[in-house]
């Protein structure tokens, strides 16, 4: 029997892949038309490793295993904040693609379109604001979420940046959020 492969599907090691596309080629040659299949996987624990890969064959679960392979071993680590979300907000590009992250407060969920949702699903986030702008194309949807994530910094790797402690990198994040609210009481007040 065979798997659907657009649900998730949980692996013996842990992982749980998810794929993203699929797109039928057509060769025209002389006895008629060579159909293959290009695949893009993205591969992540749920607890903040994530990788995707693509592959090409000429059937469907060729092209999906070499796409899923590829994705285990180009698998990166994401700081995530409690576990959940982000630690702050991202803008990114590949070629077209524009993606904007957006952490957001517990209880959100994913709101994220196609490509996007299927990265956070497999990174394990569950509150995040995303928006894609540009192009609808999968493949540089997913790499401009990547490149979003190599940008990412998490406030411990901030204050080892600057060689302060990190509870004074968090408490400054929290003085700024909390005098954002008190603007925005202000401004709504006047």
């Amino acid at each position: 029997m065979a798997k659907n492969p657009v649900q998730k599907v949980k692996q013996d090691d842990g992982l749980i892949d998810r794929l993203v596309h699929i797109n039928r080629t057509a060769k025209v040659v002389k006895g008629g038309k060579n159909f293959g299949f290009a695949a893009i996987v993205v591969v992540g624990d749920q607890k903040g490793r994530v990788g995707y890969g693509t592959g090409k064959a000429k059937e469907v679960p060729n092209a999906v295993k070499k796409a899923t392979d590829q994705a285990k071993r180009n698998m990166i680590r994401v700081p995530l904040r409690e576990g959940r979300t982000l630690h702050h907000d991202i803008v990114a590009r590949f070629g077209a693609g524009k993606v904007v992250l957006r952490s957001a407060p517990h209880g959100t969920g994913i709101i994220a379109g196609g490509p996007m949702r299927a990265v956070f699903e497999a990174l394990g986030i569950q509150d995040v604001v995303s928006k894609s702008l540009g192009t609808a194309n999968p493949h540089n949807m997913v790499k401009a979420t990547f490149e979003a994530f190599k940008q990412l910094q998490s406030p411990k790797m901030i204050a080892a940046r600057r060689g302060k402690k990190i509870s004074e990198i968090v408490s400054n994040r929290d003085l700024k959020d909390l005098n954002d609210d008190k603007q925005e009481a202000a401004d709504a007040a006047e």
